[in-house]
Order: structure tokens, then C-alpha cells, then sequence
């Protein structure tokens, strides 16, 4: 079974859609949920992620970070195996 992607978002951050992008790539469906529309789940994410930017990417409960940190685990091979956790 796949792990379960949340992506914490807003409609105009270009990182959110090279997030999306690359996880639509590997056949991902992510739930997005949209700070900029939604005060109390921007707080959820400073919580849980401890950063105010997005995107903050969670794959399971593992907190990855932003795209840059997506991306490095893509290069590095470990990706695939983290969203099969």
C-alpha cells in the first residue's frame, strides 16, 4: 500500500505545482491542502512542520519538507521507496 502525500499549498506558489508535478510523474495523488484559503490549517502546518513557507510535504507522517527536499530524494533513489512506506 502507497503512503498517504499531503502537501500543504497556496493557489500561487510555483514550487506547489513543481511538487505536484513531479508526484503526478511517479503516479502520486496528493491531498493539497490550501493555507491561503484556510487560516487555522496554516497553523496546523507551522505546527507539524515547524516552517511558515510552502509547500511542507508530508508522505505517511514523515515530514520531507519543501520541493528542493522532495527533489534531492528523488535524485538520490530514495523517494519510490518512501512513498511505498
Amino acid at each position: 500500500m502507497a503512503a498517504k502525500v499531503l502537501i500543504y499549498s497556496t493557489r500561487f506558489c510555483p514550487y506547489c505545482r513543481m511538487v505536484e508535478r513531479l508526484l503526478e510523474k511517479k503516479g502520486v495523488q496528493a491531498e493539497r491542502v490550501m493555507v491561503d484559503e484556510d487560516p487555522a490549517r496554516r497553523d496546523e502546518m507551522t505546527r507539524r512542520a515547524g516552517r511558515t513557507s510552502v509547500p511542507q510535504i508530508f508522505i505517511g507522517e514523515t515530514h520531507v519538507g519543501g520541493y528542493a527536499e522532495l527533489a534531492s530524494l528523488e535524485r538520490a533513489g530514495q523517494l519510490d521507496a518512501l512513498l511505498k512506506s
